[in-house]
């Protein structure tokens, strides 16, 4: 069955790598979803948010010539897997649901890496 670019589809995880997942779809196709389009969070470590046999909505965001898919979850439907429970929308009670844009959610990752540095430095610090 042909899969369309943008279509939001049903799957199963599959698979579970450091560097993403890999998700079979209703349809019969299967694709990788990259851990930066698990969720609108940072990811340390996939294992702790998806785990296998997990149902998840995948966004088709490209099909390459050999028929690989590279698939979303976060872009599905706007409701992306997240350790902290954030849906990736603005605000905890957001009404609207107003989507964060790519440049926000990149302000957002490299906010929290600067903290999650920031923390490991100064314990490092106490520490010698």
């Amino acid at each position: 069955m042909a899969v369309e670019i943008g279509s939001i589809l049903q799957g199963k995880v599959t698979g579970i790598t450091s560097f993403g997942v890999f998700v079979s779809m209703d349809n019969g196709a299967s694709g990788l979803v990259h851990i930066s389009e698990i969720s609108n969070d940072y990811v340390a470590d996939i294992n702790q948010i998806i785990h296998s046999g997990m149902e998840v909505k995948v966004k088709v965001l490209s099909k390459d010539d050999k028929g690989k898919l590279s698939l979303s979850i976060k872009q599905a439907d706007g409701a992306a897997v997240s350790s902290t429970g954030n849906s990736g929308f603005r605000g905890k009670n957001n009404k609207n649901k107003e989507p964060l844009d790519p440049f926000e959610e990149m302000m957002k990752k490299f906010k929290q890496q600067s903290e999650e540095k920031v923390h490991d430095l100064k314990r490092r610090d106490k520490n010698t």
